[in-house]
């Protein structure tokens, strides 16, 4: 581990030194009265994206298909990070920003840091200590993630106020319409508790009078005894699928469909078009569940 950190180290300093010397021989370009914004994962991406349009490139230090609690990003994301003027972090007891944050800003004392769960009520973590980090996943959290990033972008450039404000309301505006179906859709709901393998939708069952059963238990797979009561636990409940994540190994949610009659449906939290994923998420939900 030291010497992967050492390595870490070396190809970091080389790769920065190499990105400082070409972007002065460089000089002007048209992309450098770009903002340059940095964030965690893909739907914080999408979010800063919506709101600053053309004035910004959004650098994203999660890729698509990485599982976020334990990436550790490239030299050369480190290198763009030494240059961002600002970062959007989910603030919420995430893991991957609980390992790398502190690097971050070392790397770059300037940047504005924008904490996008500022005014949401957190829930406490079924994986351990701390708060649940999957703020984004209910609407009306990602109302007000949005409403953050909209005001950090606001102080940074505040000659553009007017465009982030019209971007935010149009968006906000689909977030909204969003909410308002899932309301509807699952309000008439029989069944309100749902199977997962990751714990990753308490805010999503929160707002809208649902219930999480989780399969992953403390962040581990679940013992042949635990097995057995989520078994129990799902036939009580009238549960025949079980959600899981591409992140994470569908082995055990296939184990426990296959014992209750049922079957596995994979539904991505981190995936790219937010409002077209989680119109997915509900329209799953409320086939399954009624």
């Amino acid at each position: 581990m030291k010497l992967r950190t050492l390595f870490l180290s070396l190809a970091l300093g080389v790769t920065l030194l190499s990105s400082l010397l070409l972007a002065g021989c460089q000089g002007d370009s048209s992309s450098a009265a770009k903002l340059k914004i940095a964030v965690s994962i893909v739907p914080l991406k999408e979010f800063t994206q919506q709101i600053a349009g053309d004035k910004a490139e959004v650098i994203l230090m999660v890729p698509p298909g990485a599982e976020p609690h334990t990436y550790q990003p490239l030299p050369s994301q480190m290198v763009d990070i030494s240059q961002a003027d600002m970062y959007v972090k989910l603030g919420s007891d995430f893991g991957f920003e609980q390992t790398w944050i502190s690097k971050i800003l070392a790397l770059n004392h300037s940047m504005l840091m924008v904490d996008s769960s500022v005014n949401i009520t957190l829930e406490s973590s079924s994986e351990g200590d701390g708060a649940d980090p999957h703020i984004w996943l209910s609407p009306r959290n990602a109302i007000q993630m949005v409403k953050n990033i909209t005001t950090g972008l606001m102080s940074l450039d505040p000659e553009n106020k007017s465009y982030y404000a019209a971007n935010r309301d149009a968006y906000l505006a689909k977030l909204e319409q969003l909410d308002n179906e899932i309301t509807l859709a699952l309000s008439h709901l029989h069944n309100r508790t749902f199977l997962v393998f990751h714990p990753a939708w308490a805010y999503f069952a929160r707002d809208y009078n649902l219930k999480e059963l989780s399969i992953e238990i403390e962040g581990k797979e679940p013992t042949p005894q635990q097995m057995i009561e989520i078994i129990d636990l799902a036939i009580q409940n009238n549960i025949s699928i079980v959600f899981a994540s591409p992140q994470f190994s569908s082995r055990s949610a296939e184990s426990i469909a296959s014992e209750i009659g049922g079957q596995v449906i994979m539904i991505d939290p981190l995936a790219q078009d937010y409002i077209k994923n989680m119109e997915f998420v509900y329209k799953q939900m409320q086939e399954v569940m009624s």
